[in-house]
């Protein structure tokens, strides 16, 4: 009985254990996606907006310009960054809202401000609760946008967001014939492959991949209501 008894016991520390572990490493999966959004999108932002602003030298008002973009930008990193790490901080409460699609207005514009011309178009009204979907939403939007500004800078894009009752859909689209920009534009993947994982969680759709006509697409079906 004895030895049956520490048996239990090492094997229920050793499940424990697992537990911990699992749990730790799907937290870090989840601020190293959050970090990666974040960070390349903004900075991938005031990269492109710097090197429009050093053929400016002779135009001193679009300079300004070009300057106070960079400038708008570094702030907004700034502050979504101070967001991250307030959730990340144990003693964070549960007031602290996170980013909705009706900032995606914004993320649209700075895009703009950037030299990529972006069409944006939102259909329904959104839900006044939908949970995950919201910040999901808005990180397809905002990777795809990156990877415009990377890829396909000054090719025109297509924004396109429609919030049904029971689900929002995404889908950015953008011109050009560059055959370049595979699944994984350019890069380690992980922005499209950490979307997928986020879409997939929630039980939705995801698909980015070159258009038969030329371009890139990322499409996105997200099921609204995901309390988590």
């Amino acid at each position: 009985m004895g030895s049956w008894l520490r048996s239990t016991r090492v094997a229920e520390a050793e499940r424990r254990h697992r537990v911990a572990e699992d749990t730790r490493a799907a937290e870090r999966a989840r601020i190293a996606r959050e970090l990666h959004d974040v960070v390349t999108h903004h900075v991938t932002a005031m990269v492109v907006q710097a090197e429009a602003a050093r053929y400016l030298t002779a135009a001193p008002e679009r300079l300004d310009q070009a300057l106070t973009a960079v400038t708008e930008t570094g702030r907004r990193a700034t502050a979504d960054l101070r967001h991250l790490l307030d959730l990340i901080n144990p003693d964070h409460g549960t007031e602290a809202t996170t980013p909705t699609v009706g900032r995606l207005l914004t993320l649209v514009e700075q895009t703009r401000r950037s030299g990529q011309p972006v069409e944006f178009t939102e259909e329904g009204t959104p839900a006044e609760s939908t949970g995950s979907a919201d910040l999901v939403a808005y990180r397809v939007v905002q990777e795809a946008l990156t990877n415009a500004l990377k890829y396909a800078h000054g090719s025109r894009t297509s924004v396109q967001v429609h919030h049904g009752e029971r689900e929002i859909t995404v889908e950015v689209s953008t011109d050009g014939s560059d055959s370049r920009a595979p699944a994984s534009p350019g890069g380690s993947g992980r922005g499209l492959a950490g979307l997928r994982e986020r879409v997939d969680v929630l039980g939705g759709d995801f698909h980015a991949g070159a258009r038969t006509c030329g371009g890139f697409v990322v499409r996105a079906r997200i099921p609204a209501g995901s309390p988590s």
